[in-house]
């Protein structure tokens, strides 16, 4: 299919964008759209959260193969939904949810902040190729795949149900951008820009640990046969003196989630602990503003 021919995806693309970095930010930030649309969603529907409670955002690298994967337990995307959001430039599924819940009569204060229409296209700044794996309770699961930014794919997963609820999105990295598969530089990414996100963010991480090494020649001394002796020239040892053997300790490297944004919001801590840079970063977060803000004011009210 051939998106909207009025202006091309890479032109806008690079034109609202300076650093490539950006990418990870704006993915983020759809993830956590999605996410507050199913928990709102909960208010009025038990069954919502039925395929999966979990709400939370997993961050996963594989350099090796060049691909990274970005994974929410959001509202998920139907056929209809994937090929309106992601196939037309400027149209914005969260604009579309405000819209929609200001004609039910309900507030549209669920604090969305992907309301800009080409965040999800920022990703062909450092990928040449984009798989979006997507399941909405609504609807079957689906693969929206697209090489190039103006065109695109969608087929049913021929592998039915794999996620549940939510999307994926796997990105094949570009030669160029291959520094964006380091953990340091996705841990660095991810507490840069999207550290005020109110859904738990996890980031697939290596992790080395200091453990007790098994001794296996202290193997336990065969005890006294009833008929021997102790030699009476032996002195008893007085086991509280004696040296106990040194155990031996082993480094041991695994992979596990690590927790990228766990801290205390900004807006419940001391002012006087902030950084200029913390108050610009919370408001790029929030209100996806690529600019920094004209002035701030933290301060603290208490009433009866």
């Amino acid at each position: 299919m051939k998106t909207k021919p009025e202006k091309k995806i890479q032109e806008r693309v690079h034109s609202l964008y300076k650093t490539k970095e950006i990418f990870l930010r704006e993915l983020i930030s759809n993830a956590s759209d999605a996410l507050d649309k199913i928990r709102f969603l909960a208010l009025t529907d038990n069954e919502a959260l039925a395929t999966n409670s979990e709400l939370e955002i997993t961050v996963k690298a594989d350099k090796a193969n060049r691909i990274l994967v970005i994974r929410d337990t959001g509202v998920g995307m139907t056929k209809k939904e994937l090929k309106e959001n992601l196939g037309t430039i400027a149209k914005s599924g969260t604009s579309e949810f405000l819209s929609h819940l200001e004609k039910g009569g309900r507030q549209s204060d669920v604090g969305l902040i992907g309301e800009f229409g080409v965040g999800f296209y920022s990703i062909f700044l450092v990928a040449d190729r984009a798989v979006v794996v997507t399941k909405h309770n609504n609807d079957t699961q689906y693969i929206w795949e697209s090489s190039d930014v103006n065109d695109f794919t969608i087929a049913k997963d021929p592998r039915g149900n794999t996620i549940k609820r939510g999307t994926e999105i796997t990105l094949h990295v570009k030669e160029d951008a291959v520094d964006f598969l380091e953990e340091d530089t996705l841990r660095k990414l991810i507490k840069k820009y999207s550290q005020f996100i109110n859904f738990p963010i996890r980031l697939w991480a290596t992790k080395t640990e200091v453990v007790e090494e098994e001794d296996e020649e202290n193997d336990p001394k065969e005890p006294a046969k009833e008929d021997e002796k102790p030699d009476a020239d032996v002195e008893d040892v007085d086991e509280e003196n004696e040296e106990k053997p040194k155990k031996k300790t082993k480094q041991v490297t695994r992979e596990d989630w690590e927790l990228m944004n766990g801290q205390k919001a900004i807006w419940l801590r001391d002012p006087k602990e902030i950084t200029e840079a913390e108050y610009t970063e919370f408001y790029k977060a929030f209100t996806k503003d690529v600019d920094a803000p004209i002035t701030h004011s933290h301060f603290k009210a208490e009433g009866d």
